[in-house]
């Protein structure tokens, strides 16, 4: 059976398995939902191992596949350049390539006035169409950044006046030709950003740069991808961190958090926790012994917990994104795309030597070349009353009924 088809035919499946189970839910047969929703998350992970088959066919022009893609084109990802197609692309991978091997050097032009393809720093830029594949990869693994607003930014600092979503009264009835009436003095406020640069090392083999250009782009690529989804999620999770933390204690507590956001933000809050807090809430259950924390049957990759009357949607992350500390499981609570901008300048810089330590690595030594790279960006509170830092003890028990 041809790929594409055998994917029609999964997804028709996983749909007829969704509406089972929400029939079943809605007959109150939760034994049958539960069997149902496991069948369809059964053949949602069959639907992406096909969708990655198919992306991995279309890569290389064909079922068999073929050569000279680079390694780093990494995890059948389909990229789509913006910046000229893949012509423009493979230009600036050759560009990249020859510069790293030639050491990454700083441009300089009469008077020492700098050119394109250099940093006031004195490090490389790296060319916008590499940019953009670095971006594309940061964004395919799942980070702190798909919660949050992410706003690209051209300039080194600057401000963005904003109405605040609670702040909002709504317009008055004008009769034709009538004047506005007075209203309250309408409530904006100022975010400010100011990016900073941040950076690190890579440490490289001296035959990596004897290697095709695709290869030497590609490995630049995933470090500066992956160095960049973990900057960021460290500086998001300090922005929420720098507000007072409050103890939920348990799922009372989570449920007044969640209703004390107010109309504004409960519509679109979720939970966020990390392998800790899944485990604690997955020990939640009902006076009649069911489990509190679910799939969602309409998306069975998705989790929901039942609070009270109502389903809050949970996202989780591992414990090295989200780390628990001082036996302090993290509980935030809200819209996150409210509370938190990341301010992105999405430019890199990166400069070379085969002759620095860093910690116990000489380069000159190991006969290697060390890469530094660099990014600019900031974090900062969007809007603090969209979310709240809770956390839950660690010592606190889930036993008993709880709703």
């Amino acid at each position: 059976m041809k790929l594409k088809q055998k994917l029609y035919d999964l997804l028709a499946s996983h749909k007829a398995k969704v509406g089972e189970a929400r029939t079943a839910v809605e007959s109150g047969d939760l034994d049958k939902a539960e069997e149902l929703t496991k069948e369809a998350q059964d053949l949602a992970g069959e639907i992406e191992k096909v969708k990655a088959l198919i992306a991995e066919q279309e890569r290389y022009g064909g079922p068999d596949g073929g050569a000279g893609e680079p390694q780093g084109a990494q995890k059948g990802l389909h990229l789509q350049q913006e910046c000229g197609g893949e012509d423009s692309y493979q230009t600036a991978v050759k560009s990249f390539a020859q510069a790293a091997r030639e050491g990454f050097p700083r441009v300089k032009a009469a008077g020492d006035m700098m050119q394109e393809g250099s940093d006031p720093d004195g490090g490389y830029t790296v060319p916008e169409d590499i940019v953009t594949r670095i971006i594309e990869l940061r964004e395919a693994s799942e980070s702190l950044l798909d919660l949050v607003r992410v706003i690209p930014v051209t300039t080194k600092s600057g401000r963005r006046t904003m109405k605040k979503r609670g702040q909002h009264q709504g317009f008055a009835t004008v009769a034709e030709a009538a004047k506005f009436g007075k209203t309250a003095t309408p409530q904006f406020s100022t975010v400010s950003y100011e990016v900073e640069k941040r950076g690190g090392y890579l440490p490289v083999t001296n035959e990596l740069l004897e290697d095709s250009d695709n290869n030497i782009a590609a490995v630049a690529q995933q470090w500066l991808a992956d160095e960049a989804r973990v900057t960021a999620n460290k500086e998001i999770l300090a922005v929420i961190q720098a507000k007072a933390a409050q103890d939920l204690k348990d799922l009372d507590g989570i449920l007044a958090a969640w209703v004390g956001l107010g109309s504004a933000f409960r519509a679109t809050s979720k939970l966020i926790t990390n392998d800790d807090g899944l485990l604690w809430l997955g020990t939640l259950k009902d006076a009649n012994g069911r489990y509190l924390l679910t799939p969602n049957p309409a998306e069975p990759q998705q989790l929901r917990l039942c609070v009270g009357p109502y389903t809050l949607p949970v996202k989780t992350y591992d414990n090295d994104t989200i780390p628990t500390a001082d036996s302090k499981i993290p509980m935030i609570l809200g819209d996150l795309m409210e509370g938190v901008a990341y301010w992105d300048r999405r430019q890199f810089s990166v400069k070379v030597s085969d002759s620095a330590v860093v910690g116990d690595f000489n380069a000159f030594e190991r006969d290697m070349t060390i890469w530094r790279g660099s990014l600019r960006d900031d974090c900062t509170v969007w809007d603090d009353g969209a979310f709240v830092n809770g956390y839950i003890s660690a010592a606190a028990g889930a036993d008993g009924p709880q709703g």
